[in-house]
């Protein structure tokens, strides 16, 4: 308590107050040392390209993470080969004997179908009210899908 009352001078009616602690900086140890994502060289202090390759010098962000992950998505989506799922398609309308807007009708029929079996697969039922929950959202799912089945059906051409 004697650290607490070291200025005596202070008037009767004020609090004696300790001293507030020291704040200490904290020293930031310098990361390790950034390579170019191209070529693996690497990177002088301060530069915004790599002096060997030119590449730009990436960000260590939350945005560039998503332009890395959008990146890395769109060269995936460079290998798919689109003549071949388009000729998929093309066979799956030929065999099933729909034309385009039933045949999407129906691959959504056959989503709401398999979310209402996912439905009780995702949440776990605890009490009756959770197992209530779940009832509707699987009652959702199916008139979806049943909409849409209905659907794939009046938008069928006839076979005459």
């Amino acid at each position: 308590m004697s650290e607490v009352a070291q200025n005596v001078e202070r008037e009767f009616w004020q609090p004696p107050v300790s001293p507030s602690p020291v704040a200490m900086e904290t020293v930031v140890q310098p990361a390790m040392v950034e390579a170019c994502d191209n070529c693996e060289t690497e990177f002088i202090p301060g530069s915004r390209f790599c002096h060997a390759c030119g590449a730009e010098r990436a960000e260590r962000s939350t945005k560039n993470d998503l332009a890395t992950w959008m990146r890395t998505a769109f060269a995936w989506v460079r290998h798919l080969e689109f003549h071949n799922v388009e000729r998929w398609i093309a066979n799956t309308k030929e065999w099933l004997g729909l034309p385009t807007a039933a045949l999407v009708s129906f691959a959504i029929g056959l989503f709401c179908v398999a979310g209402a079996m996912f439905v009780g697969l995702i949440f776990t039922v605890q009490t009756t009210l959770d197992w209530q929950a779940v009832q509707v959202w699987r009652i959702e799912w199916l008139l979806g899908a049943s909409a849409s089945f209905l659907a794939g059906i009046l938008l069928k051409k006839s076979a005459n």
